[in-house]
C-alpha cells in the first residue's frame, strides 16, 4: 500500500506513548542543584570539544558551525524521542479507522510507552536528524550520572567520552546532505510494505524453516530479530538489509571514533571502555530479556560489527579514503559487505 494513499488517525497515539513512559519510567540519580547546573554546562560544553575532534580526526564537516548539544532529563528524552520516531514514521505506518482503530492506537501507545520508559533510563546521548531543521543531539543527563558512578570513572573523562560518540552521529548527517532524507525513505519504504508482505507468509514456510537451519552469517541478527527476518519476503529482506547495514555503518564509525580519539583526550579511556562494555553484557535477568526482546542486544552487536569493519578499512587505506563510504548511496557497504571489509574495498575502493 502506498503510504500517500493512507487516511485517518495515526496508527499509534503518541501522546499516550509519551505519557505512559513519563509515568512508568524511573527517577533519576539525587543530585543537588548546583551540581545539575554544573553538570548541564559541562555537559554542553563536552558536545563542543567532542565535535572538534571528531572533524579533526575524520576530515569532515569543514566550514559548518559548531553547536551545543542540548542536555534534557529523563522526560526530556522520552518526548523527544516519541516525537521523532512519530516524524521517521509519519505517513508509512498504516492509519487506523474508526473504534476499533482508536482502540489499536491506545493500544499500541501504551506498549510504546512501555519500550520508552525501558529505554528512558538507559539511553546516554542521542542526535536525531529530524528533530529540527538543523537536528538534535541531546545528552541525557541523568543516565550519564548514574552510569559514570556505576562504572567509577571520572566524570569529565565519561562525559567527553559520551559526547564524542553522539558529535560523530551528528556529523555524520549534517556532513552528508543526503543521508536523513536517504534513511527516512528507506525506513519508510521498509515500513510500508509489511502489511502487503504479510499475505505471502504461509507461502514462505518452508523457505523460513530451512533458514532456521542453517548457520547464520556473522552480520545475521539473533533473537526476536532473526525470527523476523526470517519471516520476510525477499523484498522486506532487501530493504531491512540497507537499513541495518547503514545503522551498523553509522554505529561502528561512531564507536571507531570514540576509540581513536580517545587516548589523546579521555585519559582514563580504557578503563571506560573495558568496564562499559561490561556493563553492556551485564544486567540481572530481567534486564537481559527486556534487552533481548526490545532488541537491544542486536544493537549491541551492531556496535561490534561496524566497528570492525571501519578499523578494518581505515587501516587499510586511510580515514581520507574510507570516507568515500559517504559519497552515495551506491557506496555504502552492503550488509554482506559488514562482515567482509575486502569485498567493499575490492567494489569501492
Amino acid at each position: 500500500m502506498n503510504p500517500a494513499t493512507r487516511t485517518g488517525p495515526a496508527p499509534v497515539d503518541w501522546d499516550l506513548a509519551t505519557s505512559t513512559a513519563k509515568r512508568l519510567v524511573r527517577p533519576g540519580p539525587v543530585v543537588s542543584l548546583a551540581e545539575a547546573e554544573r553538570i548541564v554546562a559541562d555537559l554542553r560544553a563536552a558536545t563542543v570539544v567532542a565535535e572538534e575532534h571528531v572533524r579533526g580526526l575524520t576530515g569532515m564537516g569543514h566550514g559548518l558551525p559548531v553547536r551545543e548539544g542540548d542536555v534534557v532529563d529523563r522526560d526530556g528524552w522520552i518526548e523527544a524521542a516519541a516525537q521523532g520516531i512519530a516524524t521517521l514514521t509519519d505517513g508509512a505506518l498504516p492509519a487506523r479507522s474508526g473504534r476499533v482503530g482508536g482502540v489499536l492506537a491506545g493500544s499500541a501507545g501504551v506498549q510504546a510507552g512501555m519500550v520508552l520508559a525501558y529505554l528512558g533510563s538507559r539511553v546516554l546521548g542521542q542526535y536525531d536528524p529530524y528533530g529540527g531543521a538543523d537536528g538534535r543531539l541531546m545528552m541525557v543527563a541523568p543516565n550519564i550520572v548514574a552510569a559514570q558512578r556505576a562504572l567509577d570513572v571520572p566524570a569529565e573523562d565519561f562525559q567527553l567520552w559520551v559526547a564524542l560518540h553522539e558529535s560523530t552521529h551528528r556529523l555524520q548527517f549534517t556532513a552528508v546532505p543526503w543521508l536523513a532524507e536517504y534513511f527516512r525513505g528507506q525506513v519508510a519504504g521498509f515500513i510500508a510494505g509489511l502489511e502487503d508482505e504479510a499475505t505471502g507468509l504461509l507461502s514462505r514456510l518452508p523457505e523460513v524453516l530451512k533458514a532456521a537451519r542453517s548457520r547464520p552469517d556473522p552480520t545475521a541478527s539473533t533473537g526476536p530479530l532473526a525470527i523476523v527476518e526470517m519471516l520476510q519476503s525477499p523484498a522486506q529482506r532487501a530493504a531491512f538489509d540497507r537499513l541495518i547495514a547503514l545503522s551498523t555503518l553509522l554505529e561502528g564509525h561512531a564507536d571507531h571514533v570514540m576509540d581513536a580519539v580517545g587516548p589523546a583526550v579521555v585519559p582514563s579511556v580504557a578503563t571506560i571502555r573495558q568496564r562499559f562494555t561490561a556493563r553492556r553484557r551485564g544486567g540481572g535477568l530481567l534486564d537481559r530479556v527486556l534487552r533481548s526482546l526490545l532488541g537491544v542486544d542486536a544493537k549491541m552487536k551492531q556496535y561490534a560489527v561496524g566497528a570492525k569493519f571501519t578499523n578494518h578499512i581505515v587501516g587499510a587505506i586511510g580515514m581520507e579514503r574510507f570516507n568515500r563510504v559517504w559519497e552515495s548511496p551506491d557506496t555504502l557497504p552492503l550488509r554482506a559487505e559488514l562482515g567482509d571489509p575486502d569485498a567493499w574495498l575490492r567494489r569501492v575502493a
